[in-house]
């Protein structure tokens, strides 16, 4: 009687263990590292992610998607994040794009500049030096401070890209981040950069191109021309872990829509 009381008791055991497995949540580390432009909708992904798996920790690393990208394809990273498309290149080697959000690159000005509406050609002239003094579009009699991001950044590629001046540009000063743009811009009444639109905040001014204001809504209906997806990165043929892979399904599923549009992105389907 003894034998068969434990055995019962033994596999009633067996049985418990295996319910709990079962309804015990995912646990563990996924890295991500890109693009600086990402910082709010990785911050607000990855705290919603929190609530639905607080046995998971998403960490952020904010070097830029060049970075990002390099680090996704020789494994330093499980994620990399893209502030752009991927190149033919990134490719080749393995990189794959998941879109998760749209983003403007606003055009930002000192809130103290009169000039708050120019044509994608009169970005280009400035940004290349062919123009280079306020007074040309009825501004101050000033020259132009030209402020960018540092080469390999994801939204100096998408900018340059899209304006048509890829490697043309005549930078005063260049940046390692979106903040540090923002913040020069709003400290020099002369100066003008590009930064992404859900980073704007009220220290600068957005300006419209070809009369159009950059939002959510003409990012969305594409009538804002500059603009770029904001993109995780994985590598072909090599599977995410558990944890990451449930941190993808997450950012690229509808759930994430309302989270992606409080960092002020746009959610693309």
């Amino acid at each position: 009687m003894k034998k068969i009381l434990a055995l019962f008791l033994t596999a009633a055991l067996a049985v418990s263990v295996l319910v709990g497995c079962s309804t015990q949540q995912k646990g563990g580390t996924v890295n991500t590292d890109g693009s600086t432009s990402m910082a709010d909708v990785m911050g607000a992904l990855t705290e919603a992610f929190r609530e639905k798996e607080p046995n998971i920790t998403v960490n952020y690393s904010g070097t830029g998607s060049g970075s990002g990208i390099s680090g996704v394809l020789d494994g330093t990273c499980d994620i990399g994040l893209s502030s752009r498309e991927l190149k033919q290149e990134e490719m080749a080697q393995g990189a794959v794009a998941h879109v998760v959000a749209l983003d403007g690159v606003a055009v930002v000005v000192n809130p103290k500049n009169p000039v708050t509406d120019l044509t994608t050609q009169q970005i280009a002239d400035i940004f290349t030096g062919k123009i280079t003094n306020w007074s040309e579009f009825g501004g101050a009699d000033a020259p132009i401070a030209v402020y960018g991001r540092e080469d390999g950044s994801g939204t100096r590629s998408a900018f340059e890209e899209i304006v048509g001046v890829e490697g043309e540009c005549a930078y005063t000063n260049e940046y390692g981040s979106t903040g540090d743009v923002i913040g020069n811009v709003a400290s020099n009444e002369n100066a003008i950069g590009y930064a992404s639109l859900s980073a704007v905040d009220s220290s600068v001014s957005a300006a419209k191109v070809n009369g159009v204001t950059p939002s959510e809504a003409t990012v969305k209906d594409g009538s804002y021309t500059i603009q770029r997806p904001f993109v995780m990165v994985t590598k072909d043929g090599v599977a995410l872990s558990e944890s990451a892979q449930a941190f993808l399904d997450f950012a690229t599923s509808a759930e994430a829509a309302e989270y992606i549009a409080a960092a002020g992105a746009v959610y693309p389907n």
